[in-house]
Formats: C-alpha cells, structure tokens, sequence
C-alpha cells in the first residue's frame, strides 16, 4: 500500500515561491505517473501538473505553466512542486498523487485515475 505525505505549504505573499514535496513510501513504489492537484475553498479539485515517473516526462495545467516546476527524485521516491511567481488565486490545498495507469497523452489522465493520494498542504497566496 502507498502512502503520500505532502509538506512544504505555507503562507506566502504574492510573487514569491514554495517548494512542495511529497514522500511515497511503500513496499514497492513504481508509479506510471505521479502528480499535483489542488482544490481552493468551495471549488474542484483540479490538475496542477503530472509527471512520467521513469522518464521524467511533464504536462502543466495552462495556470501554471511557466511559473510552476514538477520533478522527481526516483531513489529518494519523492516528488516536488517548485511554486513561483506565486499569484492569489493559487491559494488552495495541494494534493500530490501517484497512478499506475498510463495514458498516451497526459492530457488524458482524470483524477480518478490516481489510486493513491495525500492528505494535502495548504498554500496560501497573500496581496
């Protein structure tokens, strides 16, 4: 069974940056793919970013990109969001998840797709 524990949330004003992670443990943890979700106060979750976790392959949500950067470290089995230029609107709790399904296209990958999450780090943008 995998467990995910995400750390790294905090309060940040706005333009600045946070680095999440997210260590997996587990007796055998070889994901297809992980990735970052978040969910603001009374809205969906939604996708952040995803990663290949062999060939370290990436798709970002149109929001972040170029702002944010999902990586890996395969024999720490852990997996980061570097957060910058950090706006309010990324103010949410921020999921990371791991699933063995794989899809041709990441764009394809929905939230049910991930067998396994953690319980979340809360991120807060300050004006």
């Amino acid at each position: 069974q995998v467990q995910l524990v995400e750390s790294g949330g905090g309060l940040v004003q706005a333009g600045g940056s946070l680095r999440l992670s997210c260590a997996a443990s587990g007796r055998t943890f070889s994901p297809v793919a992980m990735g970052w979700f978040r969910q603001a106060a009374g809205k969906v979750r939604e996708f952040v970013a995803t990663i290949n976790w062999s060939g370290g392959n990436t798709y970002y949500a149109d929001s972040v990109k170029g702002r944010f950067t999902i990586t890996r470290d395969v024999a720490k089995n852990t997996l980061y969001l570097q957060m910058n230029s950090l706006k309010p609107e990324d103010t949410a709790v921020y999921y990371c998840a791991s699933t063995q399904t794989y899809r041709t296209y990441f764009r394809d990958y929905l939230p049910a797709d991930f067998g396994s999450w953690g319980q979340g780090t809360q991120v807060t943008v300050a004006s």
